[in-house]
């Protein structure tokens, strides 16, 4: 059993001294590296200025001190966080996505801060904020009691992911709350096809376009990298319908689904929208054509990758066998990788976000820079699976040739 994880407290002090000197000794211009433009506009330039970059850079440190694990590892770091003003003049946490997605595995709402200082040294405590227990409709509750399908397989995979980072508890509801989603995906979708087509486009919200359009304009196409993530067949077809321009220049990386009649439903429904398909099995070809033409091509990267299209990549503190062509598609064509997810709001509407490129990782050995730019997608998608837990498909055997979690 594992039991709740026990509340932190992060609390950090700095001479005011050490910051006077790294003030007087760093040029202006790098004073960046170490605060943020809102810290230094709200440090003003009087008397009280160094005093109140101290108390930021110990509030910096104390948020840190709250994921040990992450700062023992190097994937969390005190530049993750910096500190703003609310309305009222409070000091208020600013967390980046790597930092809210740490908050999200934790499960943190908010970290609550204080600052204090006096003639030597500043001081803050940090303080999370536990978020309110996953919400989980009683459908959800009957499917994982009655209709148990893959019911270990989703249990594990929930297990491999959030050990003891969640308590027995939290694991459970989540498990509940992912059979209800199935079964909106499900129900959804066929739902979805009797909607007249001129209306389907009200069903969804698409943020971040300038993300993707931004993208497209060094003329080198764009790879979306996603996974199964809220009502992904429904998002996606009526989300891109909004912009009736890019019609024709989506095109679906995808291996055929069981049974064949619904695979034959899906790329109906994705050709109807205005998609192409292409085949994950011998179709690097046209994937390039594609992007060469300047498209858009959507890979499906949460999927278990089997025999020599896979190498086995950290993804949620665990290896498993993940697609490396992204990887080697973006490295020799220089195509920007965007990740995206969808998820379904409480109201029932969708909405589809796309998110800013990802670096491409350059490495004098080959095979090192495939693994690196692979490992940096799955990062992506676990912030994107952190966002929405109970809407990603824990169902897949994402971890197959992994050991059972203890």
């Amino acid at each position: 059993m594992t039991a709740p994880p026990a509340p932190r407290c992060g609390i950090d002090s700095v001479e005011l001294a050490r910051i006077e000197r790294l003030l007087a000794e760093t040029p202006p211009a790098d004073i960046a590296r170490w605060f943020t433009p809102a810290e230094l506009a709200d440090a003003g330039d009087g008397a009280g200025r160094v005093a109140s970059l101290a108390a930021r850079f110990a509030a910096r440190e104390a948020c840190l001190k709250l994921f040990p694990r992450e700062a023992a590892l190097n994937t969390l770091t005190a530049d993750d966080f910096s500190v703003a003003r609310d309305a009222w003049g409070a000091p208020v946490v600013v967390a980046s996505d790597n930092a809210q997605a740490a908050m999200q595995m934790h499960r943190y709402a908010r970290i609550g801060i204080s600052l204090t200082h006096d003639k030597a040294s500043a001081s803050a405590v940090a303080v999370p904020e536990p978020m309110a227990p996953l919400t989980v409709p009683l459908l959800g509750r009957l499917f994982h009691r009655f209709l148990p399908l893959r019911r270990d397989v989703i249990h594990a995979n929930i297990e491999r992911a959030f050990g003891d980072a969640w308590s027995d508890a939290d694991k459970l509801r989540l498990a509940q709350a992912n059979y209800a989603h199935l079964l909106r995906v499900y129900a959804g979708f066929f739902l979805f096809l009797l909607v007249p087509t001129r209306r389907r486009p009200s069903r969804v919200r698409v943020d971040n376009v300038e993300a993707l359009a931004g993208a497209l304009a060094q003329g080198r196409g764009a790879i979306i990298v996603t996974g199964h993530f809220g009502s992904w067949e429904v998002a996606t077809t009526a989300g891109i319908a909004r912009f009736p321009e890019m019609r024709g220049r989506f095109h679906f990386v995808r291996r055929p689904i069981k049974p064949r009649w619904l695979d034959s439903l899906v790329n109906w429904h994705f050709r109807g929208a205005g998609f192409g398909v292409l085949p994950k099995k011998g179709g690097l070809d046209a994937i390039v054509e594609r992007l060469e033409a300047g498209d858009i091509v959507v890979f499906p990267f949460d999927q278990y990758a089997k025999g020599k299209d896979g190498i086995p990549v950290e993804f949620f503190g665990h290896p498993a066998r993940t697609f490396k062509s992204v990887a080697i598609i973006a490295l020799a064509t220089g195509a920007p990788v965007l990740p995206a997810a969808s998820w379904r709001e409480p109201d029932g509407s969708h909405v589809l976000k796309f998110e800013a490129p990802l670096p491409i990782i350059e490495d004098e050995d080959t095979n090192r820079a495939i693994r690196l730019n692979t490992r940096s997608y799955n990062a992506a998608l676990e912030r994107l699976v952190l966002r929405h837990p109970e809407q990603w498909y824990w169902a897949h055997r994402r971890w197959k040739d992994a050991p059972s979690p203890p």
